[in-house]
């Protein structure tokens, strides 16, 4: 009777963090193909600098109304360092990489980030690290080497954007680590407003580009970068926080597989740009290696039985 009990608000927990994980993904997705498209009229830095100012406002709002105060003292490190990698790093680096390669071929190439998660979560957090995920992570790599070897005919800088969208990953998966802990001692619109105004302090140096570029730039690209402020980043980073404070960080890195398709499609409906073959094969190449190390070995246990209440212990079960 008590599991019976429990079983109910264990899946509503569970429903709304795959809603919150599905939220997150579609608004992701969404990212590549604004970014792409204020990218024409924004530089990588002032473009990541307006988007985190946007969030920041945003989110600072919502936690005046809220009325959340400080994140405790033992929650900083992880606010700061996923403020200094996710926030700030990831976002310049995956502008600057959006420049040179589509959007589809970006979130390709970006995808591999939940590899990156399972093994620092191994590393860092203690999680079990078993031979299929070393196995994932060569696949996954070797499709990143077949997506920059397709996008290398026009020249040194597109292999220069796969490059960089492999930092972001990089960048991005050191932040989710990192947050991972901060979001056991703050609450989920804490750990991402301070991460979000962190990330918008590291790239205050390109405030003069952002100036300057906002003065010239066309209305659409300005809603674009305050579109990724808002949604992008101050809805979608709080859903995945959510998220992911009610299961582990490689569980929710396995959520950002359909980031690549979603990309894909929307990127062909708002941009006209579709991936090659090749590009294709070695995005496929990525998933399917993050699909070998998040599968489990088949395991040869007894299925569970129930043993038989025996009339004569009758009362012993009760």
């Amino acid at each position: 009777m008590m599991n019976a009990s429990l079983s109910g608000p264990a899946r509503r927990t569970e429903l709304l963090a795959a809603g919150a994980a599905t939220v997150t993904v579609v608004l992701w997705a969404s990212a590549f193909v604004s970014i792409r498209s204020a990218g024409a009229a924004y530089s990588p830095g002032a473009l990541a600098l307006g988007r985190l100012l946007a969030g920041a406002l945003t989110l600072g709002a919502i936690c005046l109304v809220r009325r959340e105060g400080w994140p405790p003292r033992s929650a900083w490190r992880g606010i700061v360092i996923s403020g200094v990698l996710w926030f700030g790093f990831y976002m310049v680096a995956l502008n600057w990489g959006e420049q040179q390669v589509d959007a589809g071929t970006a979130a390709l190439v970006v995808n591999i980030g939940p590899i990156l998660i399972a093994l620092l979560g191994a590393r860092l957090l203690g999680d079990a690290m078993p031979p299929r995920l070393l196995a994932g992570m060569a696949v996954s790599f070797a499709g990143a080497v077949a997506v920059g070897l397709s996008m290398s005919g026009d020249g040194g800088s597109s292999v220069l954007g796969v490059v960089l969208c492999l930092l972001a990953a990089v960048g991005y998966a050191g932040g989710v680590v990192a947050q991972k802990p901060a979001l056991g001692r703050a609450s989920v619109l804490q750990v991402t407003t301070f991460g979000c105004l962190v990330g918008a302090v590291i790239c205050l140096p390109f405030a003069g580009q952002l100036v300057s570029e906002a003065a010239d730039a066309p209305a659409s690209a300005t809603l674009n970068m305050v579109y990724l402020g808002v949604f992008p980043t101050a809805l979608a980073f709080t859903t995945w926080a959510y998220a992911l404070a009610r299961t582990t960080a490689s569980r929710m890195g396995a959520t950002t597989y359909a980031v690549p398709a979603l990309v894909v499609l929307m990127s062909w409906l708002a941009l006209g740009e579709v991936p090659g073959l090749l590009t294709l094969a070695g995005g496929a190449l990525c998933l399917a290696g993050v699909a070998v190390s998040r599968s489990r070995a088949p395991q040869a246990a007894a299925p569970e039985t129930v043993p038989e209440p025996r009339p004569e212990k009758a009362s012993d079960s009760v």
